[in-house]
């Protein structure tokens, strides 16, 4: 338990070097000073807190957030000094605040822990004093062996010991870890490989030593030492030796393992980790505001009690008679006097900080983010997949984005690739009818026979079939497992029934392009490849796979052929194997090569080396002496490949067609003419890059394509920067796109980040070709940290576009083929990148302007809330009177205005969904944070104190009119008769008061549903009850009875609804005016799309469930048809009440909704009808 405590508090690490040491099957040693390494549990914890410390741990980052912060300092004060209201009117609403917050995150950590109790509680079997012991997943440590079935889970990172297989392979997927759902083989070393049985395994002695946890899945840096016959044998270990907890076990029926890394040390467990926190551009408004009225609430603080003191300057106002000093009062410090006065007017006139707006927001964001993932618009049919929401607070900054970075494989393309053409020894082919036809011949040969493929042809083809990682399935998946001829299933099963596999659909295409031609790749079984050359039988022993990686960009593979020569294979980049060549048809196949990517094709290049045994013994030498390095093995392993990998000799280019995605033309289109700039980043050939930015319409043929590409030196780049620069300023007219590729871009960012950046900025479109994943970032936070920080949004669909999505404000992850890193790492996940445009157009679009609203509309509406209180101060000498009940104090914002605007935010729509994707340009009106500007800001706030002086002075004259508001506060009648005057003058501000900010809202809807209404008008209502009930009864547990038939007396008076008429009239007249003026003199571009769709029949006819009724009668009553023509959104004429009742998905209750479905023809009315959710239309 120290030890614990020792490790939480970091005190105590549990790893002391670089490396573990693990005894297999814990066999540790009997002598010398062996000191046991200390490792973790088998238990995932995926939780955020326990029992114990969920209450402090909770607190303690809720109240990180300063509106709670600042709302437990006045409630503190309020306890410890005599305020002027009650201790409950701050702690009730930040209680609920807290209370609703604590439940919601208890709650889902209650669904974490109880997934990790799931997992943990997996029965799995171990091998343990000689015998197979079933136990659960978190009880297995480190050196452990494991066995695991076929179709289960590894439960650990387990390091393969052997299989059912006679060589110790196993097959696994990984799709729970990257998304790849191909078959991938794993090997175990030959000394552990004959250990099948658990009396073998026990008597196993060896020992693991490999590096210490990290989350890279595709690292792994180990060896295993095997006592064999009293001598040690030492053995590298890869990650092909390393099953990770996650992947599960296919084609092979048992395996057994020993576990070295577990529970939260896992890979998996690692890549859990915390996403750097994103805020939004409205959240910082919003802390900006705030810090705005804690100023504005200090100084009318400070004005208070300043004018107290100066009132009080007078003795008859110092000391009245009604209100004497005690001793203690007298003989008080001035200063500390001062500071108390100071704390109670602060406390009484807190509410201007909106406590509540938090929730709401939090509550509102939650909700909302429903709709994306019920939206049929972002559904695939034929991947079955949703738009998914990853994180929903960033909802509002859809709404905001003005710069695009895009992946081009897989998110703009289908990556889904077609073998075209290929360049065999300088002379072009292409695939007619599966055979192999030079360029220029267009039919098969006379005869009809198979092309007599010799040489030069058939060694390239040879070298495609062999020069991969594929995988085979075939229809018997358990063939492979059996004894026997390992190809057994060759002769058994036609070709036809063998189904390919590979991480990259490169690689995949082109061997199934081999296989058609006549070289077909028909399995690999421990280290022998086999394949059937025109239907001749050839096996090749593999010795060595160099594989991919990022920076070389180019995998090889070293073989034994059947005549027992050695030979290198190696496939890639023409970057990154011409500059090897040293013969072939070089300079014919760079031109070739050129052709291809100009066609939009993806390019690779095929080379071979034939090594003398003499050669070989050297290059065996070297690898093997990298790869059982401890110490630098990347860097070594990169020597040796560098030193193996060269005097190549060239055999050809293969070209790979990928597709473009549906309606990737469209979108980009609709994006520019929205005011976002696309940028393309991708890792492609230049020439292949350009092709498709043309086919997609990134780049326009009448675009001035500006380069940027191979620059050798800072000066030379600066130097064609500066060109750039001029070329841009003298062709103003014409839209400039620039290419710029990764090294070139390299040196712009080193030294000339402010030229490179104004480059761009002038570009219409940008190109960014041959990058790194690294690179990608590091040009989005390029311009993220620009002098005008643009919102910026990242786009990709594989694990290289991580870092890139990560950086930007907004990452959307392409649910693509490949893997899941891109998803799981995003913001939002689609599944195509069509959607993107209805994404950001119609949801961002709808999402900010609610989130703006609601923000401004809070603030509103507290300004209203208190400015009466501070104005009623002087009228009762600065005595830190309350103007309203305690209890109004509290409920104000919980319970009397907090469902209306929370509805709002939920459904409010300014134009129909359908206008917004045909008119793009809308998406500008919002841009930039325009909703949420200083002037908006300032105008909603004067609007608050102009409604609250309204409340206040409209209220003191009109009920001045048959009563005398005496000072001591009474409101007497002139036949004397008392009239509860304090709280029936600050009841009539509080009911006109709620009634106005409710009506305002109201005015701002231009969407209405039945939940509007039922908010709306239930909440005005529900204050007239609720405060019929409160002052018509005599509560027994209130100290106080102040409010008692206060207002029945006063709505018994018919001034009181006078004035209640009047001052809510007086207040929103204005605003009428106004938006009437401003719709008709200086129409917004919004505004006009409203009438245009009003025109056109698109919009929603009437207000839901107050005009339009089940058998198509117009209902339009007249304060339905009043609200709809302030609002814009009802036409003046005309039976448009159609409807289609249907069940929805809002409890089942019979609706009648209408919109337009643009992919039919519009019926006789302008309309088509379906029963929809009323987030989501068709479109």
């Amino acid at each position: 338990m120290l030890r614990w405590i020792r490790q939480q508090l970091g005190l105590d690490p549990p790893h002391q070097s670089d490396t573990r040491t693990v005894y297999v099957a814990n066999r540790f040693p009997q002598h010398g000073h062996y000191i046991p390494q200390r490792f973790a549990d088998n238990r995932i914890i995926s939780s955020k807190y326990t029992i114990w410390n969920f209450v402090p741990k909770n607190l303690f980052e809720q109240f990180r957030r300063i509106a709670n912060f600042y709302f437990l300092i006045i409630f503190l004060v309020q306890l410890m000094i005599d305020t002027p209201t009650s201790p409950v009117t701050s702690g009730l609403p930040l209680f609920f605040v807290i209370t609703v917050t604590a439940i919601k995150q208890g709650y889902e950590d209650w669904l974490r822990h109880k997934a990790d109790n799931e997992v943990n509680g997996a029965p799995v079997f171990v091998v343990r004093s000689g015998s197979l012991v079933q136990t659960r997943s978190k009880n297995i440590r480190v050196g452990d062996i494991v066995r695991v079935a076929k179709d289960e889970t590894f439960p650990a990172d387990l390091v393969l010991l052997s299989s059912d297989r006679s060589d110790g392979t196993c097959h696994i997927t990984t799709a729970s870890l990257d998304g790849e759902t191909n078959l991938k083989t794993h090997f175990s070393v030959a000394e552990t490989a004959i250990c099948q049985s658990v009396s073998q395994l026990e008597a196993l002695q060896a020992v693991v030593e490999c590096q210490q946890p990290e989350a890279d899945l595709y690292r792994f840096v180990g060896r295993i030492t095997v006592a064999h016959h009293g001598e040690e044998i030492v053995r590298p270990l890869g990650p092909e030796n390393l099953l990770l907890r996650g992947a599960r076990l296919k084609n092979t029926k048992e395996i057994f393992g020993v576990a070295v890394y577990t529970g939260m040390e896992s890979k998996m467990a690692l890549n859990y980790k915390c996403k750097s926190q994103k805020r939004s551009a409205v959240e910082k408004s919003m802390n900006t505001f705030l810090i705005i009225y804690l100023g504005i609430l200090l100084f009318e603080a400070v004005l208070s009690t300043i004018l107290k003191y100066a009132w009080q300057a007078e003795d008859k106002w110092d000391e009245p008679f009604y209100n004497q000093k005690t001793e203690q009062e007298k003989n008080s410090s001035p200063i500390l006097k001062f500071i108390s006065d100071f704390l109670a007017f602060l406390v009484l006139y807190n509410f201007i900080i909106p406590i509540s707006l938090y929730v709401t927001v939090e509550m509102q964001k939650f909700l909302g983010s429903f709709f994306i993932g019920w939206d049929l618009d972002l559904y695939h049919e034929e991947s079955d997949q949703k738009a998914q929401v990853n994180t929903s607070d960033l909802n509002e900054e859809l709404g905001q984005v003005e710069y695009v970075f895009t992946d081009k494989t897989g998110t703009l393309t289908e990556n889904e690739m077609q073998f075209r053409e290929c360049s065999i020894n300088g002379n072009k082919y292409r695939e007619v009818n599966g055979k192999l036809v030079p360029e220029g011949l267009t039919e098969d040969s006379p005869d009809g026979s198979t092309p007599n493929l010799v040489g030069e042809e058939l060694l390239f083809l040879k070298a495609v079939s062999l020069c991969h990682t594929v995988q085979i399935s075939y229809d018997q998946p358990d063939c492979l497992s059996g004894a026997g001829d390992p190809f057994s299933h060759v002769n058994g099963f036609s070709q036809n029934e063998m189904e390919y596999y590979a991480s990259s659909p490169d690689e995949k295409a082109l061997v199934e392009a081999t296989k058609r031609i006549g070289v077909a790749f028909t399995g690999i079984s421990g280290d022998t490849m086999e394949i059937k050359s025109f239907g001749k039988p050839e096996k090749y022993k593999l010795l060595h796979v160099l594989e991919f990686d990022a920076n070389r960009r180019r995998m090889s593979v070293i073989l034994q052929t059947p005549s027992g020569g050695k030979v290198l294979f190696t496939k890639g980049a023409e970057s990154s194997i011409l500059p090897f060549t040293t013969s072939g048809e070089i300079e014919k196949t760079r031109v070739h090569v050129d052709e291809f990517a100009l066609r939009g094709l993806r390019t690779l290049v095929v080379a071979c080396r034939h090594f003398s045994p003499e050669e070989y013994i050297e290059v065996d030498r070297h690898l093997n002496s990298a790869r059982t390095a401890l110490q630098q093995r990347e860097e070594r392993l990169q020597e040796a490949f560098s030193y193996i990998e060269r005097d190549l000799h060239l055999l050809g280019a293969t070209g790979v067609e990928d597709k473009l995605q549906d309606k990737v033309q469209e979108t980009i289109e609709a994006l520019r003419l929205a005011g976002i700039k696309v940028w393309v980043l991708t890792g492609d050939k230049h020439e292949t890059a350009v092709s498709v930015s043309l086919s997609c319409g990134h780049f326009h043929r009448t675009m001035n394509i500006l380069e940027l590409l191979q620059q050798r030196s800072d000066n030379e780049c600066a130097e064609q920067l500066r060109r750039l620069a001029r070329r841009i300023k003298e062709d103003h007219v014409i839209q400039h796109g620039l290419v710029v590729d990764g090294a070139s871009l390299s040196l712009a960012l080193r030294e000339h980040e402010k030229l490179f950046m104004e480059v761009c900025k002038n570009c219409s479109a940008v190109l960014c070709c041959r990058m790194a994943p690294l690179q990608k970032a590091k040009v989005v936070r390029l311009l993220k940290s620009s002098p005008e920080k643009p919102i910026t949004l990242a786009v990709g669909d594989g694990a290289n576009d991580v870092s890139m999505i990560q950086e930007a404000h907004v990452g959307i992850g392409i649910m693509g083929k490949e893997g899941r890193q891109a998803v799981r790492n995003s913001d939002y996940a689609i599944a195509r990148f069509r959607f993107l445009a209805k994404l950001l157009l119609v949801h961002g679009h709808f999402y900010y302007i609610r989130i703006a609203t609601l923000v401004q509309y809070f603030f509103y509406k507290n300004v209203c809330f208190i400015t009466p209180q501070f104005l009623y101060q002087f009228f009762c000498l600065f005595s830190q009177q309350t103007l309203y009940d305690s209890v109004y104090l509290t409920l104000y914002n919980i319970c009397f205005t907090s469902l209306p605007i929370l509805v709002y935010s939920l459904f409010e729509q300014l134009v129909h969904p359908h206008v917004l994707q045909t008119k793009p340009g809308l998406y500008r009106d919002i841009s930039r944070n325009s909703l949420l500007s200083f002037r908006t800001f300032l105008y909603w706030t004067l609007l608050g104190f102009c409604h609250a002086f309204v409340f206040f002075f409209g209220s003191y004259i009109l009920m001045g009119e048959d009563t005398t508001l005496m000072g001591n506060g009474q409101i007497l009648r002139a036949n004397r008769q008392l009239m509860f005057g304090n709280w029936t003058f600050g009841t009539l501000v509080f009911t006109v008061m709620v009634i106005t900010v409710t009506l305002k809202l109201a005015l701002e809807t231009h969407f209405w549903t039945w939940m509007n209404h039922f908010v709306t008008w239930g909440s005005i209502a529900f204050y007239f009850i609720f405060s019929l009930f409160y002052g018509g009864i005599i509560w027994p547990f209130l100290h106080t009875q102040d409010m008692y038939f206060v207002f029945v007396q006063l709505l018994s008076s018919g001034s009181a609804w006078f004035a209640i008429i009047i001052i809510v009239i007086t207040c929103l007249f204005p605003d009428v005016v106004k938006k009437v003026l401003y719709r008709h003199l200086q129409p917004t571009s919004t505004q006009k799309s409203q009438s245009l769709s009003v025109a056109q029949g698109q919009a929603l006819s009437c207000v839901d469930s107050l005009c339009c009724y089940q058998h198509g009668q117009s209902g339009c009553s007249r304060l339905a048809h009043l609200l709809e023509q302030m609002t814009g959104s009802c036409p003046t004429t005309g039976n448009h009440c159609h409807t289609s009742s249907r069940n929805n998905r809002w409890g089942g209750r019979r609706r009648q909704e209408m919109i337009l479905n643009p992919d039919e023809s519009p019926s006789p009315h302008g309309f088509e009808y379906s029963a929809c959710r009323p987030e989501c239309f068709s479109s």
